[in-house]
């Protein structure tokens, strides 16, 4: 925010009649500013890296460049510019990617009205808002990091792993096939979110294994 302490906000939506409304309801909110408008993401890029807005209230389905795409190009400008987005679609893989794109939240146009402005005004303050439906997906879908989601045979394999140990010396120590230690590691990857060998001994070192 400026030192006037307004969040300027840039609106895209490829329906007119949708910005329209934006526009109005956030006209009564006193301490945000819609400062420029965009109908497809190719656009909301040129605007957003034009007005350098506090944050841009992105749709996601749009005829053309898409507002996932937008939200990338507007992230890789490196301007200090946030993203919410504000769409119909609460499904896994779009709230993934808009969020790995680089938006900071994520409403549903069925959300309140209030909700729209209460989460432009927690974007300005550095927060994250998320509707809860869509939060409901984000916690379904993310690998989680904690050892509870992990089974004891994958937290062995884990402080083996940490221990230096190679995939036929786990083997012979755990007395299950080479096979079986590589189908331990492959899911213990993916529910601490790692990548490789290195990464997972120091999340095992890290969380104690």
């Amino acid at each position: 925010m400026n030192g006037e302490q307004i969040v300027r906000v840039v609106l895209v939506d490829d329906h007119a009649v949708i910005r329209a409304g934006l526009a109005q309801l956030l006209a009564a909110a006193t301490d945000i500013e819609v400062v420029g408008e965009a109908s497809d993401g190719a656009q909301a890029v040129e605007v957003a890296t034009t007005l350098v807005p506090d944050v841009v209230l992105m749709d996601l389905q749009m005829p053309g460049t898409d507002g996932v795409t937008a939200t990338r190009r507007i992230k890789q400008s490196g301007l200090p510019i946030d993203v919410l987005v504000l769409t119909s679609y609460s499904d896994n893989e779009r709230i993934l990617g808009a969020l790995d794109a680089g938006a900071v939240g994520y409403l549903l146009k069925d959300a309140d009205p209030d909700d729209v402005i209460a989460g432009i005004r927690a974007v300005a303050r550095g927060e994250s808002p998320m509707h809860p439906k869509a939060a409901r997906a984000l916690l379904g879908s993310r690998p989680s990091t904690g050892q509870g989601q992990l089974t004891n045979r994958e937290l062995e394999v884990l402080a083996l792993v940490r221990e230096g140990l190679a995939n036929k010396q786990i083997a012979r120590r755990l007395e299950i096939s080479e096979r079986t230690v590589k189908a331990h590691l492959t899911s213990a990857f993916a529910r601490i979110g790692v990548t490789d060998r290195t990464q997972a001994a120091l999340w095992a070192e890290r969380n104690g294994l």
